[in-house]
């Protein structure tokens, strides 16, 4: 018998991957967590039903949605991560030397578990001396901050069940208020193409730009999630994305990518025209 994941990305489309071994299925205070052996796609992470990761394709949200702030920034040492309990983001930000602090707010402490025992690669870099975590709602958490962060990286899930509050206006606003006068907030903004997932996008997006100064949106293609095509929000107090952008400095640190480029970085922000279009609409 033939065992596939499959994950509904719409009402009428639907995901399918399949599956050798299903390696984990436990139901924490949170969530229903799930880790699944793919012939295609490596090891997958899966909550509620939903894909969070797999070994395939993390690299591709890792590395945009954490390199991104960080070559253009001038100089981040306090780093406040909010989810992303698989380690992915925490592994790439230990790359840089100038990272001092980063500190991991994780709803789930079974995420966390999970993955450092079936998902080593990604969570190689939880015990880095510069990492504080923090079982903790993530509202809670900044609700304590005033002006501690250079960036903010908002690695949630879909804005659904334990994740919805981190899509509110009052949500951003404390973000803004933990960062630093030259701070960066970024965050994934979910999928514009499926109508409910472009409805979300459009809201948040409303929200932040009502927040920050400045605020721009950049994309990337994921294969495991939803059309493949997802989209990240970049926010600031004081710097632009690609007028800021100091690429040559961010060469210079030889780190080895495989989907983040300095020429990527400066197309990643230029969008198609349907996607333009909604963003004006709420701007």
């Amino acid at each position: 018998m033939e065992l596939w994941f499959s994950e509904f990305h719409a009402p009428d489309v639907k995901h399918s991957i399949r599956v050798n071994r299903h390696l984990y299925s436990q139901r924490s205070e949170y969530q229903q967590i799930d880790v699944f052996e793919t012939p295609e796609f490596g090891r997958v992470l899966t909550l509620d039903g939903n894909v969070l990761l797999t070994e395939r394709d993390e690299f591709i949200y890792d590395e945009m949605i954490t390199h991104v702030p960080m070559s253009v920034h001038p100089c981040v040492r306090d780093v406040l991560v909010i989810g992303a309990g698989d380690g992915g983001v925490v592994r790439e930000l230990t790359r840089y030397a100038c990272v001092e602090k980063i500190d991991l707010v994780e709803m789930d402490p079974q995420v966390v578990e999970v993955c450092r025992t079936y998902l080593p690669e990604n969570a190689c870099k939880l015990d880095d001396a510069r990492v504080h975590i923090y079982y903790d709602n993530a509202l809670r958490f900044l609700r304590r901050c005033t002006a501690n962060y250079d960036l903010i990286i908002v690695d949630s899930i879909d804005p659904f069940g334990p994740s919805e509050g981190y899509f509110t206006r009052e949500f951003y606003g404390i973000c803004y208020n933990a960062l630093r006068e030259d701070g960066i907030m970024v965050n994934q903004q979910g999928s514009p193409f499926y109508k409910h997932d472009a409805d979300v996008m459009r809201r948040s997006h409303h929200k932040i730009v009502n927040t920050f100064p400045i605020s721009r949106v950049y994309q990337a293609h994921i294969p495991t999630y939803a059309a493949g095509y997802w989209l990240f929000g970049f926010a600031s107090k004081k710097y632009h994305p690609i007028a800021d952008f100091q690429a040559e400095k961010w060469k210079s640190l030889n780190l080895e990518t495989n989907y983040y480029t300095t020429k990527l970085h400066i197309g990643s922000f230029y969008l198609p025209a349907f996607l333009e279009k909604m963003l004006k609409e709420v701007e």
